[in-house]
Order: structure tokens, then C-alpha cells, then sequence
């Protein structure tokens, strides 16, 4: 992890903008494996994606969370798989090489054609408030080839392969051990699930 200050606001101020101070995370922790283990469909919601949300107060820019996961996909043909998820300690799958903290997930398709129409829900919970978070991010632009995999990355970023992420979230601030829940699907495969989580600490950095 690369300390770098962040101003930061806690789960209960999303909303309403209210800053708070995140620190550099004291955890050390190797990245969490994922699990290859896939959901036999993810649950319908009628809740949209929320990008940015001017008009609620927050400020321009802003990933916001939603109130349900919008994922709908009944397909069952076990073709996607998340072969690594982090959210700390995070490894760059080409160098080997540390890189900052990030929620980071690496795509496998088993298949014998392209996977399109990728989405990926993440759902955060401080372990010691209970307070829980959760994004959704449609993967635009990706298509896996057979046999092949991709990974992604959610850090606001604008390099190919990267998306955004909400700086303010309860990863970012909070001091606690957060948990992930991560779903990725993509069009004609079963919906894909792994989990991450982000040691007792001060908050993870983001540059």
C-alpha cells in the first residue's frame, strides 16, 4: 500500500457530503483469493445504477451506492469465474510487482465465445458497525475472448481496463475490517461470486 492522504467522508455522510479524514491502512495482509464458485442467479432489483449524483447533494463526481443490486441474469452456463479478488495488498498480474489498494477482480472465460455485456455488484460491510455499502458498475467496453481472462480495476482511473470507484466509501474510511461480496456477469453465463476483505486499519489509500 502507497500511503497517500485522502479526505474522506464516513458511510453515514455519503449522501450529504459530510468530510471526514481517512489514514493509511496499518493492515498487512496478503489479497484474498476468490472464490471460483458461481451464484446460480443473481437477485433482480429495480433500483438503477447511480454514477454520479449532483442533484442529491454529493459532490460532482461521486460514485454513489444503490439500494439493491440491479443484476438480473438467470443464465447458467458456469462460462465466467472470478479467479482473483483484492481489495489490499493488491499484485499487478503482469509484473508481479505490489500496487496500490484497490478493489481488483481478474475475469475467466471458460467458454467457447466472447463474453459481453459484463456488470459487476460489490457489496461492503464494516464488520464491527455493521454498516454495508453497495456499488454496481457496468463493465463497459470489455469482452473476454474464449479462454482468456481480464482484470479490471475500480480506482477512478481513465487507463483502459480501469472504472470508477466511490472515494468516500466505507473502504476508503473506515478503520475497521470491511468485507466484499463481489458478483460479476456477463451475457449467456452463470452470475460469478467472490469475496475480499480489507484488514483492521486507518483506511485504505487511493491516489
Amino acid at each position: 500500500m502507497k500511503p497517500t492522504t485522502l479526505a474522506a467522508i464516513g458511510a453515514a455522510g455519503l449522501l450529504t457530503a459530510l468530510t471526514a479524514t481517512g489514514c493509511s491502512s496499518a493492515a498487512s495482509t496478503s489479497p484474498t483469493s476468490a472464490s471460483a464458485t458461481s451464484a446460480a442467479s443473481a437477485p433482480a432489483a429495480s433500483a438503477p445504477a447511480a454514477s454520479a449524483a449532483s442533484a442529491s447533494g454529493a459532490p460532482s463526481g461521486v460514485v454513489l451506492p444503490v439500494a439493491s443490486n440491479p443484476i438480473v441474469n438467470t443464465a447458467t452456463a458456469p462460462t465466467l469465474a472470478i479467479t482473483y479478488a483484492a481489495v489490499e495488498d493488491n499484485v499487478d498480474p503482469a509484473t508481479g510487482k505490489a500496487i496500490d489498494d484497490r478493489l481488483q477482480l481478474t475475469l475467466k472465460n471458460s467458454g467457447s465465445t466472447p463474453l459481453t455485456g459484463i456488470e459487476v455488484y460489490y457489496e461492503m460491510t464494516d464488520v464491527v458497525t455493521g454498516a454495508k455499502e453497495g456499488y454496481y458498475q457496468k463493465v463497459d467496453g470489455l469482452s473476454i475472448p474464449a479462454g482468456k481472462d481480464a482484470t479490471v480495476y475500480f480506482d477512478n482511473l481513465t487507463d483502459p481496463g480501469h472504472y470508477p470507484e466511490n472515494q468516500f466509501s466505507i473502504y476508503r474510511s473506515s478503520t475497521n475490517e470491511v468485507d466484499f461480496a463481489i458478483q460479476a456477469s456477463a451475457v449467456g453465463a452463470k452470475v460469478a461470486t467472490a469475496t475480499a476483505a480489507k484488514a483492521t486499519g486507518t483506511g485504505e489509500k487511493v491516489d
